[in-house]
């Protein structure tokens, strides 16, 4: 029986671990891929307190990570596919197994949405691709179609811009929703053109991708912009399914949290962006995951 099991370790879980190291709770983190979650798919942070000229976000993880690891906490690389409640403990059900905790920490994060048109699956890994800081290199000197107007597209789109020949901005919107600094910085990139109130229809290619189909959503006019890549940032789902009924959650499974970071059910607490909240942030899901122990600390003193 552990004290507390925290499920994932981008940056939530990774400061859940730190938090619970120096409450010398009995805890394991779980995590299915690598430590560093979705943020390792951006390149820099450079609004991260502390680090005025930004910081690689590899360098950040390998921060948190160290920190970790030097309280004696060992990440392990499972998967959990469900969470079973008990009489006043939780089996937590992983792909390696099935261990017993007094509570939980869910700090699992989310994974890139998906554009759902004809194409995108069949190319995907043949120039389809949802993260620019991995694929990015591949193609230099190439044509880009970008599609989304967030803080993550546009980031992205002036990182790939170091490498593309030219990029399409595609977005179902004339106005932005990333931050004005960044957007302002890609206006200003020769290389990039915009192609507003516009979404993608369609990925053509034999091979691989030649070509995307675009509709502008005003004038209903189709058009087709040639490229050898698309990458396609448009939000984000949270990766709560092993969770299923048992905890309460929003209509696209955010979980639900109220004050000191408590979901429905009494043990379980969540932070980072598995969560539903207006800010998705390094430095707000840290904050989360600080608060989320401590109330997890405050739980496990009273049983």
């Amino acid at each position: 029986m552990h004290d507390l099991i925290i499920i994932g370790a981008g940056p939530a879980g990774l400061t859940a671990a730190l938090y619970a190291g120096r409450f010398k709770l009995d805890t394991l983190i779980f995590e299915k891929m690598s430590a560093g979650g979705q943020i390792l798919l951006s390149p820099t942070i450079e609004n991260y307190p502390g680090f005025p000229e930004g910081i690689s976000t590899f360098s950040l993880v390998d921060k948190f990570k160290k920190q970790v690891e030097d309280l004696g906490l060992r990440i392990e690389e499972k998967e959990v596919v469900e969470i079973i409640p008990e009489d006043k403990f939780y089996q937590v059900k992983t792909t390696d197994g099935i261990f017993q905790t007094k509570a939980i920490v869910i700090a699992s994060g989310a994974c890139s949405k998906r554009l759902d048109v004809k194409g995108e699956n069949e190319f995907i890994g043949r120039g389809v691709s949802y993260c620019g800081t991995c694929d990015g290199p591949l193609f230099k000197n190439k044509d880009i179609v970008v599609v989304g107007a967030g803080d993550r597209a546009v980031e992205d789109a002036i990182f790939l811009a170091s490498y593309a020949k030219s990029i399409h901005l595609v977005h179902r919107r004339s106005e932005f929703r990333a931050a004005k600094i960044l957007v302002e910085r890609l206006k200003g990139n020769p290389k990039v053109r915009f192609v507003l109130d516009s979404v993608v229809e369609e990925i053509t290619g034999s091979n691989k991708v030649n070509a995307v189909k675009v509709k502008n959503i005003k004038t209903l006019e189709e058009s087709v912009i040639n490229c050898d890549g698309v990458f396609i940032f448009v939000g984000i789902i949270p990766e709560t399914g092993f969770t299923k009924n048992i905890l309460e959650k929003d209509e696209l499974g955010f979980i639900i949290t109220a004050s000191e970071m408590r979901t429905s059910r009494e043990g379980i607490f969540a932070c980072g962006d598995c969560i539903r909240k207006t800010l998705y942030q390094v430095i707000n899901a840290c904050g989360d995951a600080a608060t989320a122990v401590d109330s997890a600390h405050k739980y496990l003193l009273k049983l």
